[in-house]
């Protein structure tokens, strides 16, 4: 289908991006990747008048080290986050999870912004962003302020951000040398979102784990950051049991919706089996 009638802007600068954003009001829309927002358009379930794409604004694009954390530009691509070196080394769980994003189309247009900020459970990194206990630095006509990934979700679509305000960039804490993660993901074919999905990040002294952060993907209507399940594996040599009462924790917080990718109940289980994989094979990679 062809979308309603829409005025298009092309700002370049975070400032001019915010001014008109708060001008134009309720009837203007960022555009990022426009991976989800162009799709509905079409489908007439969003009929902005207005679409203000920040593709052309310099400032939000780059990955780099700032002192102990990892900075990403709110418009860096999937594909220039699988790519970079920088972030295979310091934070490998972020490309595990990214190659696992629909496809490579998809990637070399979508940007880490646009996953993270449009509030969609089935997106990826929300999940992997809460578990490395990212930040999102935001902007808009009130300023600019820094969101805790963990707080930032608050149901489907609906995000901590205002309506004029943007991501500008995701800060995350460097995990320590010698950590391990994991992503493990089970959908139904190549593209698909997750039926569910499990990230962990743990770091071991000697046999046992002395932190444990685990994030789910798609099976409530937020990402979802499993802290009680974390808290119980620290101490543990992920012995079957101390395992088993962790996933039971994870478990229960899940709320999915039963769909095309299987019933409820069988979502939540498969979250706890994408969990034990995922920390499997977190805690075989950790020094």
């Amino acid at each position: 289908m062809i979308p309603p009638s829409f005025a298009y802007h092309r700002p370049k600068s975070v400032n001019e991006a915010v001014a008109l954003l708060a001008d134009l009001g309720e009837d203007a829309r960022p555009l990022a990747g426009g991976h989800t927002l162009i799709p509905m358009m079409k489908l007439r379930l969003a009929a902005p008048e207005h679409l203000v794409d920040l593709a052309a604004i310099a400032e939000l694009k780059g990955i780099r080290q700032d002192g102990n954390d990892l900075l990403i530009g709110a418009m860096a691509t999937q594909h220039e986050l699988i790519a970079s070196d920088l972030v295979a080394a310091k934070v490998p769980l972020l490309r595990e999870a990214a190659l696992l994003i629909a496809d490579p189309q998809v990637r070399y247009v979508g940007t880490i912004g646009g996953n993270v900020a449009n509030g969609d459970p089935g997106n990826d990194l929300p999940a992997v962003m809460m578990c490395l206990n990212a930040v999102y630095h935001a902007i808009g006509k009130g300023g600019a302020q820094q969101l805790a990934a963990r707080e930032f979700y608050r149901s489907v679509y609906s995000t901590a951000l205002e309506a004029s305000e943007i991501v500008t960039a995701v800060r995350i804490p460097l995990p320590p040398p010698g950590h391990g993660s994991a992503y493990e993901k089970l959908k139904r074919k190549i593209g698909d979102y997750a039926t569910a999905a499990a990230a962990v990040v743990l770091t071991r002294s000697g046999d046992r784990i002395a932190t444990c952060s685990i994030g789910l993907t798609n099976v409530a209507e937020t990402p979802l950051w499993a802290e009680e399940a974390g808290k119980i594996l620290v101490g543990s040599t992920l012995d079957g049991a101390t395992v088993k009462k962790a996933i039971a924790a994870a478990e229960a917080i899940t709320s999915p919706a039963s769909d095309r990718r299987g019933p409820a109940h069988y979502r939540t289980k498969m979250a706890g089996v994408m969990l034990a994989r995922a920390l499997a094979r977190a805690y075989a990679h950790a020094a």
